[in-house]
């Protein structure tokens, strides 16, 4: 039978965890867990909206469940914030608003919260903050994520630059921390590597803001939750563990440098990639942890340039990834025939020097008449590139003979 875990205390009575027990009685044994000292592992099965699923095929959508249950919920990070507000995905994981100007912004404030319009970012700051400020005072839960969980203190470290995450762990009474299983690491000492390497990789800053480390409620200062939750995700990581080949995915500390430096990425934007991991690394993360059958097309949206790796922080072979899960798909027949049919010929034309050479004039004859191969999807949206007169070799011919 499925599991499904509940928090006790307040949460559980926001949650409406009798109720739901009352309407899940013979599909789910649900657990209620009140106040814990040590940390929570999500069970072999959660709730989400769209039914029961297993881990590896979903991520965790906790807000569309708390919304369902009457739960208004507030994204305080004001990239995360600004895209909440236009009903969007994130285009990147520390910028999330990165693909939205402040024309945009400005718009969208005066229209779902009834300001004035501006596109002075200081002005807009300011009216996130006046907003968000309401919000932090009255909020009965906090929820944030994890950069870091030390295993030797059992803290929850988090790593900033607004100090939005300080305030949602600090004000409201309880704080439920949801990170990913991968985020443990062995001692506090080795936060100093992660330090360096985490602002320097994600921001280009030397140190980021501000550094939460929180270890245990203090019922006694009025800066702290009366109550603490920690639950470690799974979610297909401990399938990604077993992988060999794909483990070292895990290392990853999400800090988005292979997004900004790949060429693919900066071409299409996050949305392109359809997940919840972008760019490079979501491009293995996702196939790897949702199946390689829902997110075929990921590992083939790639140059394999390997920039990615070389300015990845923890040097995840990332190309080698991606090459690795093409492979996959292709011995799976994930990939369709008359893809598999393009590469053929592609690949006889690239053996034949006297095919390819008639491929390419023929192609150029075509061209010059005006007509032009045209793809439904990617046409639609995009010129397709006009060919030179001639090609490389022709021009290389042509400078031999000069120079003889």
């Amino acid at each position: 039978m499925a599991k499904i875990l509940i928090l006790g205390g307040s949460f559980a009575g926001l949650t409406a965890a009798l109720d739901l027990k009352r309407k899940l009685k013979d599909k789910a044994d649900i657990t209620v867990i009140s106040k814990t000292k040590n940390f929570v592992f999500i069970p072999s099965l959660i709730w989400v909206p769209f039914g029961w699923r297993k881990p590896e095929d979903i991520s965790f959508e906790i807000k569309p469940m708390l919304e369902e249950n009457g739960i208004e919920t507030v994204e305080t990070d004001l990239g995360e914030f600004i895209v909440q507000l236009a009903g969007e995905m994130p285009s990147h994981i520390t910028a999330p608003a990165m693909h939205k100007s402040r024309d945009e912004i400005g718009k969208l404030f005066s229209e779902k919260l009834g300001v004035e319009y501006t596109n002075e970012p200081e002005k807009l700051t300011s009216i996130a903050r006046e907003f968000l400020r309401h919000k932090f005072l009255n909020a009965d839960l906090g929820i944030s994520g994890a950069n870091f969980l030390i295993a030797e203190t059992g803290s929850v470290v988090i790593v900033e630059n607004e100090g939005n995450a300080g305030l949602s762990t600090t004000l409201p009474k309880i704080h439920i921390v949801i990170t990913g299983i991968e985020k443990v690491i062995p001692r506090l000492a080795d936060l100093t590597v992660f330090f360096k390497i985490l602002g320097r990789s994600a921001t280009a800053q030397r140190f980021t803001s501000y550094v939460s480390i929180i270890n245990a409620p203090k019922k006694s200062k009025p800066d702290s939750p009366e109550e603490i939750y920690v639950i470690l995700l799974d979610n297909g990581r401990t399938n990604l563990l077993k992988s060999e080949k794909l483990k070292q995915a895990l290392y990853c500390i999400k800090c988005g440098a292979c997004m900004l430096a790949c060429p693919i990425y900066q071409r299409v934007g996050g949305h392109a990639y359809g997940s919840i991991y972008l760019g490079p690394i979501g491009s293995v993360l996702t196939p790897a942890q949702f199946g390689l059958d829902k997110a075929t097309p990921l590992p083939f949206a790639s140059s394999l340039c390997g920039k990615c790796y070389e300015i990845c922080p923890v040097k995840i072979e990332i190309p080698h990834l991606l090459v690795w899960l093409r492979s996959q798909a292709v011995n799976s027949g994930f990939t369709s025939r008359f893809e598999k049919l393009i590469f053929k010929l592609w690949l006889i034309g690239m053996k034949n020097h006297k095919l390819y050479k008639f491929g390419s004039k023929f192609l150029r004859y075509f061209y010059k008449l005006g007509i032009k191969p045209k793809f439904k999807k990617w046409s639609s949206e995009r010129a397709f590139p006009e060919l030179a007169e001639k090609s490389f070799k022709e021009i290389w011919e042509k400078l031999k003979e000069t120079e003889a």
